[in-house]
């Protein structure tokens, strides 16, 4: 019991790293966990979104067990000396022969760190056996890798050593964690995914606005793209000069829009490139002719509004679907 103690005493500061990063890691990657989770699941359960942030804190601290603390100053391990690699398998041999012991807890813990890799691949990925394995194999590897290069040359020397044998643990691990995973969906299987091809007419407000999001990536990087090259060709073409002074960047920004969200919606039944991500369509209900097009043209007017004035229209815009549980184009 000491030597776990006394093993785990030396992580510490690295797991209160990890629990610091959590709340800016996970706000940050609220919009695609989201994303993923009505892809995937067709639906927000609770249950899901836990554990996918809880995946999140595992993989920080992970990232933290393996890789901190960085080394800080102008002299010392990392900075003006290193850590050889450790590239011999039968190592742990020698050790438990001088050390006895203690050693155990080191590799214990070394396969006990990938049980949850193995077990998320396995529960929340839904991944088979060895793709499962496979991951836990990649991810110690890189672990390993950025351990032996300096976290991949960032300092001069190897601040941690990069051992052959914890990539056989990590693995290990992993594979253990997918076994556990197993073990528990045949008790307590997990819930059922989306079908191909199912949409839903009625979304809510946190997947339209899932959906949004993902449609102005969308937006954003094809006018990247688009703009990126026209910079290009215009750059030294004689004659180009008041081109490259009118605001053409702007007029390509407000195309690429009105066909994101109204060209594909109206071709591909109201889905939306996000929308059909997170399977959702924005007509709420059959509507044809004239009132199908007043339909899309509100709908633009009212997304373009609030993009043009977000701070002020996204808490309006809010507040209108909490009343009316819809949005103003609905009513159409």
């Amino acid at each position: 019991m000491q030597l776990i103690e006394r093993f785990l005493s030396g992580y510490s500061a690295n797991f209160r790293a990890a629990l610091a990063m959590w709340p800016l890691a996970s706000f940050a990657l609220t919009l695609p966990i989201l994303a993923y989770l009505y892809h995937r699941d067709g639906r927000l359960k609770a249950a899901s979104v836990v554990s996918t942030y809880l995946a999140v804190l595992y993989v920080l601290g992970l990232g933290c067990f393996t890789l901190y603390p960085l080394p800080s100053g102008t002299s010392g391990l990392g900075i003006t000396y290193g850590v050889p690699w450790q590239l011999n398998p039968l190592a742990p041999l020698a050790d438990f022969a001088r050390e006895g012991i203690s050693t155990v807890p080191q590799i214990a813990f070394n396969v006990v760190f990938f049980v949850p890799l193995g077990f998320i691949a396995g529960r929340l990925l839904r991944w088979g056996f060895a793709r499962s394995v496979a991951l836990g194999l990649a991810a110690s590897f890189c672990i390993e890798a950025a351990q032996g290069t300096g976290l991949f040359g960032i300092y001069p020397y190897p601040y941690r050593t990069a051992d052959v044998d914890d990539l056989v643990y990590n693995t290990v691990g992993a594979a253990l964690g997918w076994w556990c995973a197993a073990a528990l969906g045949r008790v307590l299987p997990p819930g059922a995914l989306a079908q191909e091809g199912e949409v839903t007419h009625a979304p809510g407000f946190v997947r339209r606005c899932v959906a949004f999001w993902l449609d102005m990536l969308a937006v954003g990087l094809v006018c990247l793209v688009v703009c990126g090259a026209g910079s290009l060709a215009l750059w030294g073409l004689p004659g180009a000069e008041g081109l490259r002074q009118s605001p053409w960047m702007l007029y390509v920004l407000a195309a690429v829009f009105v066909v994101v969200e109204g060209v594909v919606p109206w071709r591909c039944g109201g889905s939306t490139p996000g929308g059909a991500f997170v399977r959702m369509s924005c007509e709420t209900r059959p509507r044809t002719g004239a009132r199908r097009l007043a339909f899309f043209a509100a709908r633009l007017a009212v997304i373009g509004g609030a993009c043009l004035c977000f701070p002020f229209a996204a808490p309006l815009l809010a507040l209108f679907y909490l009343v009316a549980r819809k949005m103003p184009y609905d009513f159409i």
